[in-house]
């Protein structure tokens, strides 16, 4: 599994580009150090490339990221805005994407990249 963390060039979002598969535990490792670029940045908007990453936690770890990971866990910015872009035809995330905005987490699926972008500028 490989990512990347970086600022958008105009410094409005934190990119992190995921590529094989994720789970709960790797999740989070990525988001803490996306969380930790954006408070240092005063950035609190992010762009979650999934393109070519898979999700392969359960249902139990799905739900448990969305309700206890990112709600407990230091560092973590439940504010933030999420736009995670996905393949098409990749249904992996629906669950997390469902979880997520149900614990009151404003995160959003798109299988285009310019829509999720707009969706971070809004």
């Amino acid at each position: 599994m490989h990512y990347e963390i970086c600022p958008s060039a105009d410094d409005v979002y934190i990119t992190l580009v995921v590529k094989g598969e994720i789970t709960r535990k790797v999740a989070m490792q990525q988001n803490l150090q996306a969380h930790a670029l954006g408070k240092r940045l005063g950035i609190d908007r992010y762009l979650v490339d999934m393109t070519e990453a898979r999700n392969t936690d359960t249902t139990l770890d799905q739900y448990q990221f969305a309700y206890k990971d990112m709600q407990e866990t230091p560092g973590i910015d439940t504010n933030a805005r999420v736009a995670v872009v996905i393949a098409e035809g990749d249904h992996s995330h629906d669950f997390i994407e469902t979880v997520a905005i149900n614990a009151g987490l404003n995160v959003k699926l798109f299988t285009e990249r310019d829509q999720a972008i707009a969706f971070l500028h809004a």
